[in-house]
């Protein structure tokens, strides 16, 4: 399990937790209908609804809006919406992948490339930066879950490709066939995982030292993230934690 580059997804940094909790389930929500929607109600035989119903659990969705999200996936009611994926630069240097969840393609696209714009970025073409990510398995778990070597062993008996641990939690990498596999055999011992989901994982990173850029890059993300359609933004960037302390 060879080590890779360190990089910070939106889903970890501070600022995602400071969001209102409306949004969030907004963002919870549309994911749980859409994952029960394009197959079974029952996330014991949907694998990303499973995903989709772990992750809204952590984020302290009641029980109550999970069963309504699902029953209206059910009832065929709302929106429809669709997965669509925007790749582009971002201050330093920085590929951008950003995924988003629309009933709105062109609300959605003038938002992301106005955002991207006004922040110092810009957006490319299909493919201009995803060859430089890998389409991985990410399952997450808090530091609580146990120490390095004990995650590490989990992770290695379960079939993992690769771990990172750290004093925030544990990211444990799979290939995407076997995300869900994997994640079940670490139940036993690791217990319920905080995420569950396919991720991109940068094939090299780009370190921002500059606190310019990096807090110029920062306030990207965070608009990004603001924005009710995206659902997950990935980068191949690395901010020095000394400079990430200097931008509070």
């Amino acid at each position: 399990m060879a080590g890779h580059s360190k990089f910070k997804n939106i889903m970890y940094r501070k600022g995602a937790q400071d969001k209102k909790r409306s949004a969030l389930f907004s963002k919870l929500s549309r994911e749980i209908t859409v994952a029960a929607r394009n197959g079974l109600p029952d996330p014991t035989m949907n694998a990303r609804l499973r995903a989709a119903v772990i992750a809204a659990r952590a984020g302290g969705m009641p029980k109550d809006n999970i069963e309504r999200s699902i029953k209206k996936a059910e009832g065929g009611d709302g929106e429809n919406y669709e997965e669509i994926r925007y790749e582009g630069f971002g201050p330093g240097g920085v590929a951008l992948i950003v995924e988003a969840l629309t009933d709105n393609r062109n609300r959605t696209a003038t938002n992301i490339r106005t955002i991207v714009s006004k922040n110092g970025g810009n957006l490319g073409a299909s493919g201009s930066v995803s060859h430089g990510f890998d389409r991985m398995g990410l399952i997450s778990y808090p530091a609580s879950a146990g120490d390095a070597d004990k995650v590490f062993e989990a992770a290695l008996e379960a079939g993992a490709e690769d771990v990172q641990s750290s004093e925030d939690g544990h990211e444990i990498w799979t290939t995407q066939d076997s995300l869900h596999e994997v994640a079940r055999a670490l139940e036993p011992a690791l217990g319920e995982a905080e995420g569950t989901k396919l991720a991109w994982r940068p094939q090299t990173s780009v370190k921002v030292d500059d606190e310019t850029a990096a807090g110029q890059l920062m306030k990207l993300i965070d608009a990004l993230d603001d924005d009710d359609d995206v659902q997950a933004v990935w980068g191949n960037y690395d901010v020095p934690d000394e400079v990430m302390e200097r931008l509070g």
